[in-house]
């Protein structure tokens, strides 16, 4: 069946099963492969997207439950969180890699709720977001520096 799709504000038509999951629509029909494959189940993060500017799991929704969502990737992340791409290289958050998209869309989704995250609001907002090289230390003052860079610029969402 044909959907119509919004992704990184651009409408795409994709051809798939009803019940395929979203990761697998961005990966193989439209060639955004920033959104990873980890287990499957939507436990440890690394394929997280915003729907609808919330973080969600991508291996976890099926393509038909999309309709009339937007739709937005590590893809364009640049141009909406620029601090934070910033931030994340400063901190030298980054070690294998392979959680990094799932990480970046979560705290990228919590930088657009909450413009200066608390340690527990970071915390709590990155649970389910895995990072098997222990960043998280890392990860959290990034986002700190994140936060504050936006403000001095008068960056907002």
């Amino acid at each position: 069946m044909a959907y119509t799709l919004k992704i990184n504000e651009q409408l795409v038509e994709v051809d798939a099963a009803s019940d395929t999951p979203l990761l697998w629509v961005l990966r193989d029909h439209l060639g955004l492969t920033g959104s990873k494959y980890g287990c499957g189940s939507g436990y440890c993060g690394s394929c997280t997207v915003h729907m609808d500017g919330s973080a969600v799991r991508s291996c976890q929704l099926p393509i038909s439950s999309l309709d009339g969502r937007a739709i937005t990737t590590i893809e364009s992340l640049d141009k909406q969180h620029p601090q934070l791409i910033g931030a994340w290289v400063r901190e030298n958050v980054a070690q294998c890699g392979y959680c990094q998209a799932g990480q970046l869309m979560s705290a990228a989704a919590l930088l657009n709720a909450s413009a200066h995250p608390t340690d527990q609001e970071i915390d709590a907002a990155m649970t389910g977001n895995i990072c098997r090289c222990g960043t998280y230390v890392r990860i959290r003052s990034a986002i700190h520096h994140a936060a504050a860079e936006r403000t001095s610029t008068g960056a907002s969402e």
